[in-house]
């Protein structure tokens, strides 16, 4: 036996069908799709597997459970705001997220990242991240920096 010899069994490679080549071809001018209707156009179909003939789909009777509010497949992830060294120059002593949203630097709802952008002043921040530049800064312009861990309410921020 040769590899030339090798070929597919009878019937296994099935010759595609090509519709709509003409009348020749037995399957010319309406492509077996027989004349006019919906299901002769383009996209006619409706889904079987959603559509029951008119009637109110089960999905749609079924009530709905579970949360609604977020977009199918996302998970929802805290957001950072970063706030650079320089913005934190105008403080003096303790600087924590409450301060700043009522300073209007820091948005409502979103934590709070220091990044090291500017100079730093020897202050006491509290903020859930640091930047590593950010951190090196602080410490050398002898700063405190104090990460807050989110966890149960009640429970001290660790120091960074």
């Amino acid at each position: 036996m040769k590899l030339t010899d090798l070929k597919p069994n009878p019937g296994a490679n099935k010759r595609r069908k090509r519709v709509g080549r003409g009348p020749g071809s037995g399957h010319g001018k309406t492509a077996t799709r027989g004349h006019k209707g919906q299901k002769s156009r383009s996209g006619g179909l409706k889904d079987p597997r959603r559509f029951e003939g008119g009637r109110s789909t089960t999905l749609m009777r079924l009530p709905k459970r579970g949360m609604q509010g977020q977009v199918p497949g996302e998970i929802k992830r805290p957001k950072y705001q970063g706030v650079n060294l320089r913005d934190l120059a105008r403080f003096d002593g303790e600087v924590t997220p409450e301060v700043l949203v009522q300073a209007g630097i820091l948005k409502k709802g979103y934590r709070l990242k220091v990044l090291g952008e500017g100079e730093a002043k020897p202050l006491r921040v509290v903020a859930h991240a640091f930047s590593k530049t950010a951190l090196e800064k602080l410490k050398a312009a002898g700063g405190e920096a104090v990460l807050l861990v989110p966890s149960p309410e009640g429970q001290a921020p660790k120091e960074a």
